[in-house]
């Protein structure tokens, strides 16, 4: 392995691995959840909103642009106010601690 190589010259080693072992050996809560609620979330809700609009607009008009661009502005809408709604709940449990 390249890294090995590279580590086994260098005069720092020592203070990398010593580093690299408290990084895996600190204990602290998953942010899985928090990545999750602040990336997929709101791309999910813009998606699924998109589709919704995109139905209730395709029996609301026929002309097409106006039916695409709608859609995306109000799927746009929903999306920022899931981020808000989402920044709120954020704040309070903050708070509750």
């Amino acid at each position: 392995m390249p890294e090995q190589k590279f580590c086994k010259n260098c005069n720092q080693k020592h203070n990398c691995d010593e580093i690299y072992r408290k990084l895996g050996d600190v204990k602290g809560r998953s942010v899985a959840v928090k990545v999750v609620v602040a990336f997929l979330l709101p791309l999910v809700v813009f998606i699924a909103s998109l589709a919704v609009f995109e139905e209730i607009l395709a029996e609301a008009t026929n002309i097409k642009a106006l039916q695409t661009a709608l859609s995306f502005l109000l799927a746009l809408s929903v999306t920022f106010v899931c981020i808000l709604i989402i920044k709120v709940i954020g704040r309070e449990l903050r708070k509750d601690k």
